[in-house]
């Protein structure tokens, strides 16, 4: 598994083919998604620390990665549609959770947010990297994608963006949710202290 998440952050030639034709690598593909999105939620949360304190700023990770994760599906789910759909790819979806499970290890970066505990400064200055290993884990998605669907390139591009758009509709609402949620758990403890 390690070899595989290293292969992934080099870009190794051939690991998204491995995976895809490794039908046990299923449960380490969604255990990936799962540790990589509790860990860059972590990261992205870092500041609810300081404010919220560490009981709260973890509970948001563990729900921001349950979110997370719902909206992977989901992308499987639409990239497996549109494949099958519009450009007859023969692929099923746990070949795409497979491969772009792996590629997901590239949001572990997000982690690196956790550095504004340290100063706000920190913060800021990691932002750079984090949206380098955001660019990064889109080019991974498509490399993955490019394995799972057999497509040719503007096929395989145009069928990450619909999933990508789709993934970030759902965390944008799950976002609105939890904001949502957050007012209203705020009101009711202002009410009863």
């Amino acid at each position: 598994m390690f070899e595989r998440i290293i292969s992934a952050f080099t870009f190794r030639a051939g690991v998204y083919k491995e995976v895809e034709e490794d039908s046990t690598f299923t449960p380490t593909a969604w255990m990936i998604v799962a540790a990589a999105a509790f860990l860059s939620a972590l990261g992205t949360n870092a500041e609810l620390n300081r404010h919220l304190g560490t009981g709260r700023w973890i509970l948001s990770a563990v729900i921001s990665a349950i979110f997370a994760m719902l909206g992977f599906a989901l992308a499987c789910f639409v990239v497996d549609w549109v494949g099958r759909t519009f450009f007859n790819a023969e692929v099923s979806f746990d070949e795409v959770v497979r491969t772009l499970g792996l590629a997901y290890v590239w949001n572990v970066i997000g982690l690196l947010g956790i550095l504004s505990l340290i100063t706000p400064v920190l913060g800021c200055a990691t932002g750079i990297f984090r949206f380098a290993g955001w660019v990064a884990g889109f080019i991974a998605w498509l490399i993955a994608a490019k394995e799972a669907l057999d497509l040719e390139w503007p096929q395989t591009i145009g069928t990450i963006i619909i999933g990508w758009v789709v993934t970030a509709v759902v965390m944008a609402i799950s976002g609105l949710i939890l904001g949502a949620l957050g007012l209203a758990g705020a009101a009711a403890f202002g009410a009863f202290s």
